[in-house]
């Protein structure tokens, strides 16, 4: 769906005035498949390739990319595929990758099953909405191996949409978004296995739309990392997950106008991270509005000095201009782990945030406590100390405790949460994309199969 900042006025009815704040321009892959269809289509089946779940998918899929890379559409018909070597799909334009069968790694060497570089007006989906990659980690990891590939990189490519597609298992990241810029991910469904460093979406790129996605892992929900600018991320499903975040951030950091809102968050390491130890640069002009969270260890988390990071030396990553809006429902254990935790570096203390409309309470019963913790954080709202300008001292951590629930915690939940993990030593099944990926909110595009 090619989208324009004008036409997300009528998209998104919270707080416009910060949508176009947030992308700078269009978004979408700029010729339509039908289009790209008509020009030509290229079968894999044609070029080699065969749906025995046997036959090495990748040098079919390549070949038909050469014939097809110059404006068509690659098509990968349903059926179950081998795949085991890796395809490099570089220098395209104006072509489409359809991809309505399951591929399923059986390669083992490092990299990018698939990858997508130095490409402009680019779409991946699946017609029915079913197509997927089932890259069965557990292979890997349940013998303790963590550095196997990853399932799908963009790296270096323009205007482009991925849609209606799932991504099962990967021995290590999902999908990256690495230098790119005017592009759109949307109805998706992502699971990993029960284990840091198998992230789900993480994105360093220029004018992205990022919306109506489910994560399962546990690591990196939908992440955004440097350097990064005009970002758009909502209706986001963290279902038993790390948790969405910003990081790690490092030196000469430079991230700025993103939005994430319309994120739910379900028995995760966190609802919000941003994290690093030392480093420079800055984040700035950040939105984090309406954010539903349930049984997760950690609410808002800004550490400067994580602990998982060996500390980079310098001064530290300047976070200002950030926007807390509209947060409810329940964290694990308050009285461990608050629902507001803001450590900001000494050397650069963060400055001009606002907290607002904020109200979560602790799951823990026998503990009906919880607290807020703040150093080296100006502005406005809870362990916040005021002021606005970016000239401030710093001050130690700060922590304030209450003993009584606030008003309007109470947060709807979501019918598909998961009740277990999928561990690391079994094969994921594939799921189906949800139509709900946020309580009450309709998703910006039906699924294709659903008549799109």
């Amino acid at each position: 769906m090619r989208i324009n900042t004008l036409s997300l006025f009528a998209l998104v009815s919270l707080v416009p005035t910060l949508v176009v704040a947030s992308l700078s321009g269009s978004v979408g892959r700029l010729t339509s498949v039908s289009t790209k269809a008509a020009r030509k289509t290229c079968n894999v089946l044609d070029h080699g390739a065969k749906a025995d779940k046997k036959t090495d998918l990748g040098p079919p899929l390549a070949s038909a990319f050469a014939a097809c890379k110059s404006g068509g559409l690659v098509h990968v018909p349903p059926g179950d595929y081998a795949m085991k070597t890796w395809v490099k799909l570089a220098n395209g334009n104006a072509w489409a990758l359809q991809i309505d069968g399951t591929i399923y790694r059986t390669g083992t060497e490092d990299g990018n099953m698939i990858m997508i570089e130095h490409t402009r007006d680019f779409e991946l989906f699946s017609s029915t909405s079913s197509g997927a990659m089932q890259g069965l980690g557990y292979e890997f990891h349940k013998d303790d191996k963590w550095s196997g590939p990853r399932l799908l990189r963009l790296w270096d490519v323009s205007d482009f949409s991925v849609h209606d597609f799932i991504l099962v298992d990967a021995p290590s990241y999902h999908f990256s978004i690495d230098t790119c810029t005017n592009g759109e991910v949307y109805n998706m469904a992502i699971r990993g296995g029960n284990r840091g460093g198998l992230d789900g979406l993480d994105v360093w790129s220029t004018n992205i739309w990022i919306h109506d996605i489910e994560v399962t892992n546990r690591d990196e929900c939908v992440t955004v990392k440097s350097p990064s600018k005009n970002i758009l991320i909502e209706n986001i499903y963290c279902n038993w997950s790390g948790g969405c975040g910003m990081g790690s951030l490092g030196k000469d950091t430079d991230i700025s106008d993103i939005t994430y809102r319309n994120i739910y968050t379900w028995n995760s390491n966190n609802m919000m991270m941003v994290k690093s130890n030392g480093g420079s640069g800055s984040a700035t002009n950040l939105l984090f509005e309406n954010f539903i969270g349930h049984g997760n260890a950690y609410s808002l988390d800004i550490d400067s000095y994580w602990s998982s990071m060996s500390s980079l030396g310098g001064k530290g990553v300047e976070l200002s201009n950030i926007v807390i809006r509209n947060w409810k429902g329940t964290e694990k254990n308050g009285a461990e782990r608050g629902p507001i935790n803001i450590i900001c570096p000494d050397g650069a203390p963060c400055y001009n945030i606002t907290i607002e409309d904020f109200a979560m309470w602790t799951e823990d019963s026998s503990r009906p406590r919880q607290g807020y913790s703040c150093r080296s954080a100006y502005g406005s709202g809870f362990c916040l100390k005021p002021g606005s300008d970016s000239h401030h001292a710093p001050y130690p951590e700060t922590t304030s405790t209450v003993s009584s629930a606030p008003s309007g915690y109470s947060a709807p939940t979501m019918a598909a949460d998961l009740k277990e993990n999928f561990g690391i030593t079994v094969s994921i099944p594939i799921p189906t994309i949800p139509t709900s990926f946020y309580p009450g909110a309709t998703p910006h595009s039906a699924l294709m199969a659903h008549g799109h």
